[in-house]
């Protein structure tokens, strides 16, 4: 029995209507994620199309429907078209010329299954007839997906060698989709090749990182990772229990994942340490000065109000939930301005520079510590400072 896409939100969209009509019937199909995700009844985000059309075609037969169309990748066959519901990236059939594991050469194809067997895992390689949701399979990729088992295409190890960030790609599949026990085979190609992460530019293994650490739970694949010896190839420095117990208390506290905190709680809480992971994944500016300030930490991470005045409210929930301490107090809360400034104390008569800059220190410091009171209690402080 063939097994048929079931209709979604995203199946009956007009303009992929119009896009297959474009196309011409039996030209294209829908592959990858969208296919995948429809199957599992989750929500679908991206749109991928596969065609037997040339690039070249494929936006001749755009623009002469007036869709909007864009040569994103036309070298490797990627045309996106510009729809009103989204944009949807339609890429000509191809198979692999040649790879060094980072790079691949293709050649356009027009045969359905060698296009299929150039993907990754067989949950990946599904394609359905936008016309009639037909589901094309040759590689077992719906029983896989009803085992919940992530499974690579033909032999595991020729797969990572064509694009050694599959082994990442792997464990991340497998966190999200993935049942236990793991398929033998791909684990273990993952393992025997772990080392050719190593050749990977640090931007990529740092982004696919991150995506896996994003998921709802990763803890139980990362501990996988350090035990095949993979995350010490990317991440030496990592405690899985770090993350594990991070987990815990986001599942206890109702907080959704984060991968940056996680990564956090990942690495020992060594400032400096983290500062050079960051650079190590070509983090953003902001994405390491958090992960810094994270790893900044004490056993303690202190009261949870007064952390977050001084830190910021991110910052602070960090810190406690990775030190294990209760978030609770943050909840609505909108952190305080000192009631006080410098010029204030000036008129007291104390001369403007380091007198005045460490009485207000002295002031704010009391007012942290007893819980934000009023103006009235802020200027009986300022007489004690200044008094004192």
């Amino acid at each position: 029995m063939t097994e048929r896409l079931p209709e979604a939100a995203w199946t009956g969209r007009e303009d992929l209507r119009a896009l297959v009509a474009a196309m011409g019937a039996g030209n294209a199909r829908y592959v990858g994620g969208a296919v995948r995700d429809t199957l599992l009844g989750l929500p679908v985000k991206d749109i991928d199309m596969a065609t037997v059309l040339r690039p070249d075609v494929v936006m001749q037969r755009l623009s002469a429907a007036d869709i909007r169309c864009i040569p994103t990748g036309i070298a490797h066959g990627t045309v996106t078209a510009v729809l009103d519901g989204g944009p949807v990236e339609v890429t000509t059939l191809r198979h692999d010329v040649a790879s060094d594991g980072r790079h691949a050469v293709v050649a356009f194809a027009d045969d359905w299954r060698e296009d299929a067997a150039r993907r990754d895992f067989t949950i990946n390689a599904l394609y359905a007839d936008p016309e009639t949701r037909d589901v094309f399979d040759w590689f077992g990729g719906l029983d896989d997906l009803a085992a919940r088992r992530v499974r690579f295409i033909g032999d595991p190890e020729e797969r990572i060698r064509e694009d050694h960030l599959r082994i990442l790609r792997y464990f991340r599949f497998q966190a999200r989709f993935g049942s236990r026990p793991a398929d033998e085979a791909s684990e273990q190609a993952c393992a025997t090749l772990s080392a050719t992460l190593k050749g990977l530019s640090r931007e990529r293994v740092g982004m696919e990182t991150l995506n896996l650490l994003g998921l709802s739970d990763p803890a139980p694949t990362v501990r996988r990772m350090a035990e095949l010896g993979v995350l010490e190839v990317i991440l030496p420095e990592a405690d899985p229990e770090g993350l594990e117990r991070l987990v815990e208390q986001e599942r206890r506290q109702s907080v959704g994942p984060d991968a940056i905190r996680r990564l956090a709680a990942l690495l020992p809480a060594d400032r400096t340490l983290a500062g050079l992971v960051a650079a190590r994944f070509r983090l953003s500016g902001a994405q390491k000065k958090r992960l810094m300030t994270a790893a900044d930490r004490s056993e303690t991470p202190g009261e949870a109000r007064p952390l977050a005045y001084r830190l910021g409210r991110e910052a602070a929930c960090d810190r406690l939930l990775i030190g294990g301490a209760d978030i609770a107090p943050l909840a609505g809360w909108e952190a305080p301005a000192l009631p006080l400034r410098g010029g204030e104390i000036v008129a007291r008569g104390i001369a403007s520079g380091p007198d005045v800059a460490r009485i207000l220190r002295t002031v704010e410091d009391r007012w942290i510590a007893e819980g934000f009171p009023d103006r009235a209690r802020v200027e009986r402080l300022l007489d004690e400072a200044i008094d004192g």
